[in-house]
């Protein structure tokens, strides 16, 4: 058999300070939130942002209340989202438990179903048009997706599916038994972090119409996640749905079909100017 790579098994706890323990992963969503506030700044400066006057104005202080609202909805919407499409049955028969988010469990596509919903009511209490906060907001996520594959990684959790042990990079995990798996934590880092984000920003730089950012992050997180499901091994209480496809995989398709609908239906829209 080749040499292979062996997870580093590095501790959770980053720092421990008496009873208070700050974990890797809690580093990496403050990483998250901290790289959002940066590029959120450096968005302001993008058309059609940085035109608006007035009561269209969009200021650093929209950056920090957009960040704080989405922060609840990742929280909130992450973990109801966690409970509703992976184990309904189980908290419908201890609901209680709904509120015990140290024992885990986590979902991104609850998590984005909360953004919106904090988006949306941004938008509505500063009155500015949703989509056009939808697009202001999308290009500043990827990296945030990026710091938590770290923290995946870090924990040595939500590894990859058996490999080839010719694979030079294939991996053995901690709990995962004595096969080599793809480290399928690191390619989420480089598809749905990384490539996404790069592709983004490049495609938000230039005057777009209102709604073709957003749709774009829709349609390229679904095909990238898509894509990334399938050396992602499948939650061992779900395993592998109809068709072969993961839960992860048909929760993206929504998102791929909506950002082709989205940036069809924005693109018979005029181009998003200042006002």
């Amino acid at each position: 058999m080749a040499p292979m790579l062996i997870h580093p098994q590095i501790n959770p706890v980053a720092l421990q300070l008496g009873p208070l323990a700050v974990h890797w992963y809690g580093i990496t969503y403050l990483v998250a939130f901290a790289l959002f506030m940066f590029l959120g700044v450096r968005r302001l400066r993008h058309e059609p942002y940085a035109s608006l006057s007035g009561t269209q104005a969009w200021s650093r202080r929209d950056v920090e209340d957009i960040l704080f609202l989405g922060v609840m909805g990742v929280v909130i919407g992450g973990r109801l989202g966690y409970c509703l499409f992976y184990k309904p049955g189980y908290y419908l028969s201890h609901p209680l438990e709904v509120f015990f988010v140290w024992q885990g469990g986590m979902s991104f596509h609850g998590g984005m179903l909360g953004v919106v919903g904090a988006m949306l009511w941004f938008a509505h209490s500063r009155r500015k048009p949703w989509l056009q906060v939808a697009d202001f907001v999308a290009p500043c996520v990827p990296t945030g997706l990026a710091a938590g594959r770290v923290g995946n990684f870090i924990n040595g959790e939500l590894w990859g599916r058996v490999a080839d042990p010719s694979l030079p990079w294939a991996m053995l995990f901690r709990g995962a038994g004595d096969v080599p798996r793809h480290p399928s934590q690191v390619y989420q880092f480089l598809l749905e972090g990384l490539l996404l984000f790069v592709l983004l920003w490049l495609y938000a730089r230039k005057p777009r119409r209102t709604g073709q950012v957003a749709a774009a992050f829709l349609f390229g997180y679904g095909v990238l996640r898509f894509v990334a499901e399938f050396f992602r091994e499948p939650d061992d209480f779900l395993g592998l749905l109809s068709f072969g496809l993961s839960m992860g995989q048909w929760l993206c398709l929504p998102m791929i079909v909506g950002g082709i609908g989205l940036w069809w239906w924005a693109g018979q829209r005029p181009v998003a100017r200042s006002t």
